[in-house]
């Protein structure tokens, strides 16, 4: 049970190094676009983030806003498709938006990035895709820990856990699967892993069995599967009748009640990936798991339940780019940029460090690996440890 906080001014924002007096460049209303998922496939990790989207600006708007400046908050559904995201990014491009939140779906992310680019509109975004930031694009910040640092974090469990061998499933239509692959294919050796086996489907695959099959015979001692929305629920659910005597990996995708629920008893056992926000209740007292329970506590009250990944990585999305405009004195696009780029901030996903050489800005301590305990994301005991680094981290 999270402790009940009193909910304090603006957002709970957590500013460690500033930099630049705060002030107003004279504007009314700062006007924040959000372009996501809210139909399609995506849609149920894409209303999570939304409910906190929302929330945090509430939060903002409640306490005064930024510098007297109330936050006019303008969302546009992508359907999850890439081409209605550029669509949408035109009408907020026509309305003279101040900076934009995007989308959860990568791919609709990846279209979205050279919009901003080319108009030079601070553009956050909520999916974890390494190309959107790998090289550095100077306007695109990603607020989740990206795949390849997913990638990374479970091979340092798995080595933790002293195993070597293990085979990889991926949805080959997925821009954040295919990055989680290629950050295991980059990281693996580093770690004393070897991917024994790799596996590939689409979205739209039903039955896995042939990958259960080959699993089998490949000598892997865990099987890793990068998946989002329906195949991540398909997967466990086979899985569970498969007879495979290994550990069952997922990331962060599943981290949600999205995934558990659905899944059901097969979700006993498998180990999941999350931002530390996710287990927040098992974070040692201090900065971090103050600023989580700032957002939780309200979240719970609303929706009766506890904030999934989504929901952690929209909050943060707001967090980040209010304080980038409390920073900048006003919502000047190159000085908001500037000062998103010099940013470190705590959130309820943990410390962000932007640089002009990183601007993904979460570091791997900041992900927890869970085991599914009683229908409940538990952290592991290497899970622990990261937590504890994470809220070191957080100071």
């Amino acid at each position: 049970m999270r402790r009940v906080l009193p909910l304090l001014a603006a957002v709970a924002l957590t500013v460690t190094a500033c930099g630049g007096e705060a002030g107003s460049d004279g504007g009314g209303e700062i006007k924040l676009g959000f372009i996501e998922s809210l139909s399609g496939n995506y849609a149920p990790l894409g209303t999570e983030a939304a409910k906190t989207v929302e929330l945090a600006v509430e939060q903002i708007n409640a306490a005064g806003g930024i510098d007297g400046r109330k936050i006019k908050l303008t969302t546009l559904d992508d359907k999850t498709a890439p081409d209605q995201a550029v669509v949408h990014f035109n009408k907020l491009k026509d309305q003279g938006v101040d900076a934009i939140i995007g989308s959860t779906f990568s791919n609709c992310a990846l279209a979205v990035e050279p919009l901003a680019e080319r108009e030079k509109i601070p553009y956050i975004s909520l999916a974890p895709a390494d190309e959107q930031v790998d090289p550095v694009r100077p306007h695109t910040f990603v607020v989740p820990a990206t795949s390849s640092k997913y990638a990374e974090s479970m091979l340092r469990y798995f080595q933790a856990e002293k195993i070597t061998k293990i085979a990889v499933a991926y949805d080959t239509k997925s821009a954040y699967a295919q990055a989680g692959f290629a950050g295991m294919q980059k990281y693996a050796s580093k770690y004393g892993v070897q991917l024994v086996q790799t596996e590939r489907y689409e979205t739209n695959a039903s039955d896995f069995s042939s990958v259960f099959t080959h699993v089998r015979g490949s000598g892997a001692q865990a099987l890793a599967v990068w998946a989002s929305g329906a195949p991540g629920v398909t997967i466990a659910k086979q899985y569970a009748s498969a007879g495979l005597d290994m550990p069952l990996v997922m990331t962060a995708s599943q981290a949600s009640k999205l995934w558990l629920q659905p899944t059901g008893a097969a979700a006993e056992g498998v180990f999941v990936q999350s931002a530390v926000g996710v287990v927040g209740d098992e974070l040692p007292d201090g900065k971090l798991k103050d600023v989580i329970d700032k957002m939780a506590d309200p979240f719970e009250k609303k929706y009766g339940y506890e904030p999934p990944q989504f929901a952690m990585d929209g909050y943060a999305g707001v967090q980040l780019i209010a304080a980038a405009f409390e920073k900048a004195g006003g919502t000047d696009k190159a000085k908001v940029r500037d000062a998103l780029e010099s940013m470190d901030l705590v959130t309820p996903t943990g410390r962000y460090k932007y640089s002009a050489d990183d601007h993904s800005g979460l570091n791997v301590v900041n992900i927890s690996m869970n085991q599914v305990k009683n229908g409940k994301l538990v952290p592991t005991e290497w899970g622990r440890e990261q937590l504890a680094e994470a809220a070191k981290d957080a100071g």
